[in-house]
């Protein structure tokens, strides 16, 4: 099964099929798209349209209700039966002879399922044997979506395994999002294997602790050490990090057949090479490996972030190594499965500070660039029907272009609203949500006709790129005017960006009430019983508005 699923998850991590790539985030975007804007009045009279919203749905967690995940590996990777399980890691605990360690940290744990990686796992949770930990964070790596340069936080206050329920460190995770590489998309986290495997030989060996689980995207090192800034900030001493990871996938099966002979000793041997610069805290060094290598380590990304992490006097030691081919006699295709532990302690860190959309992320030349690329991205699709590269167009992209954000692009003719789509939830860089959503504007706003290629001298471009959404507890802290506002109700939703009320002159109440009319509802449904999600935006447009 971990076999099967590494297929997919290679291609993405070793850029073997960036066609392949495009499909998924092409695919998982479209649930996203959306229009969020008010299209011209004809008279007094007029309503906003009624239309479905698709947006991701984020569960209550923010709310304060509960909400569980329970287990999709139940019965599958490990027993559903409670005492099967306890009795199946209990087994593996008694064969670890290693005396525990003082001062442990983090851990590095394997995740197939638990006849090939749970008796590798155990010698890293036994070091757990009678220590205390108020909160554990679980990072391991996607394997079905593709998500650059971004973290998911789950949407739910618990999870669930046949030991009974996990709570969540909700505060911990809402302080988390508060960066713009940390947000939820509850999808990555419903059949995601690489954290939940974890939970249960936690739970044997800790009891009682609240879990944060995250699901790491693909990421440069650059961005892991920007997500561990973001995560020191929250660390204190009674925390432990758990990352994630198998290692070498060897094999056709896999797709990573960098040798032909001799594959036990060369499998160890480039693993054991990994495991040097692990020990090491050397992240440029892993960084450089994987690169020359192809090495086909799938939680490299979250064992980045936890290099970055490290206090300067950590140490780290390799406690079992093994591979499936060594139990299965198979070595033309193999795994391979590693237990880290690291000792020392946390720095207590500090509440990390919310990002606001006023902290101008973009330049003023970012801006510019992003404009031009809107524009000559709809142009080059009229004429030839397919979206053209950024240096095809001439547009240069920087680091900043390449920060996941949502965004919309909307169109105007003299004044007058001529298209607006785009997509809230930020999983793509900023520079690839623009050029989509610019077509998307230009000929798939459904009330309107398609932009044609003459049209385009007429139209001026304006751009939104969004903060994340986060969840409010009542209307009443929606601010007009900074706000941007989803609003859901009986499978309902709408939303609008936070340039509309103010250009309509509309006050809250006004606001929302066409907002529940957009979502098909009655202008009042807003006052009970509906939720809110509310974000930010870096609006700028070309000149001549």
């Amino acid at each position: 099964m971990e076999r099967m699923m590494f297929r997919n998850f290679s291609k993405l991590h070793r850029n073997m099929a960036p066609v392949g790539i495009a499909v998924v985030v092409a695919a998982f975007l479209m649930a996203f798209a959306t229009n969020a804007c008010v299209k011209q009045k004809t008279n007094s009279s007029s309503k906003p349209p009624a239309e479905k919203e698709e947006i991701a749905v984020k569960n209550a967690a923010a709310a304060g209700e509960k909400s569980i995940l329970p287990s999709s590996l139940a019965g599958s990777w490990y027993p559903e039966n409670r005492q099967v399980l306890e009795a199946e890691i209990e087994g593996y605990f008694a064969k670890v002879d290693l005396k525990p360690l003082d001062n442990v940290l983090a851990l590095i744990l394997p995740h197939a399922g638990y006849r090939y990686s749970g008796q590798t796992a155990a010698w890293g949770v036994r070091q757990l044997a009678g220590k205390r930990f108020s909160r554990v964070i679980v990072m391991g790596p996607t394997h079905r979506h593709a998500m650059h340069d971004l973290a998911s936080l789950p949407g739910v206050t618990h999870y669930s395994t046949p030991l009974g329920e996990v709570p969540l460190d909700v505060e911990f995770m809402e302080n988390l999002k508060k960066s713009r590489f940390f947000n939820t998309l509850d999808q990555v986290h419903e059949s995601e294997h690489s954290v939940q495997i974890e939970i249960p030989l936690l739970q044997k060996a800790l009891g009682d602790f609240k879990l944060v689980p995250i699901v790491v995207g693909q990421i440069e090192p650059e961005t892991a050490q920007k997500m561990a800034r973001e995560l020191r900030k929250l660390m204190d001493k009674d925390t432990l990090v758990v990352v994630s990871s198998d290692f070498t996938h060897y094999g056709s099966r896999f797709g990573y057949t960098p040798f032909h002979d001799d594959e036990k000793e060369k499998i160890e041997k480039l693993d054991m090479r990994a495991g040097d610069l692990i020990i090491a805290g050397d992240l440029a060094g892993f960084a450089n490996f994987l690169k020359e290598t192809g090495a086909t380590i799938c939680g490299r990304c979250p064992i980045m972030i936890l290099l970055a992490m490290l206090p300067e006097s950590a140490k780290a030691r390799l406690l079992r190594y093994d591979t499936s081919g060594s139990m299965t006699g198979d070595y033309k295709n193999s795994v391979s499965y590693a237990s880290f532990a690291f000792t020392g302690k946390w720095e207590n860190g500090e509440s990390a500070k919310e990002e606001d959309a006023s902290e101008e992320i973009l330049s003023s030349k970012d801006k510019k660039q992003l404009l031009k690329l809107a524009r000559r991205t709809l142009e080059h699709y009229l004429a030839h029907q397919e979206v053209p590269s950024p240096k095809e167009l001439g547009v240069e992209i920087t680091d900043s272009m390449k920060t996941v954000m949502g965004v919309f692009v909307t169109l105007k003719t003299q004044g007058r609203l001529r298209g607006c789509i785009g997509e809230i939830m930020p999983s793509r860089p900023l520079y690839q949500a623009v050029q989509a959503q610019a077509v998307n504007a230009g000929v798939r706003d459904r009330r309107f006709p398609p932009v044609k290629s003459g049209d385009t001298k007429d139209i001026k471009f304006e751009i939104s790129a969004l903060t994340p959404p986060k969840t409010l507890e009542s209307w009443e802290d929606i601010m007009v005017g900074k706000h941007g506002v989803v609003l859901k109700k009986d499978g309902r939703q709408s939303v609008f960006l936070p340039q509309v009320a103010p250009e309509q002159g509309w006050d809250r109440d006004t606001m929302l009430n066409h907002l529940a009319q957009k979502a098909g509802l009655p202008a009042d449904a807003w006052r009970k019983g509906a939720s809110f999600d509310v974000f930010e935006a870096i609006v700028f447009h070309e000149s001549g508005e």
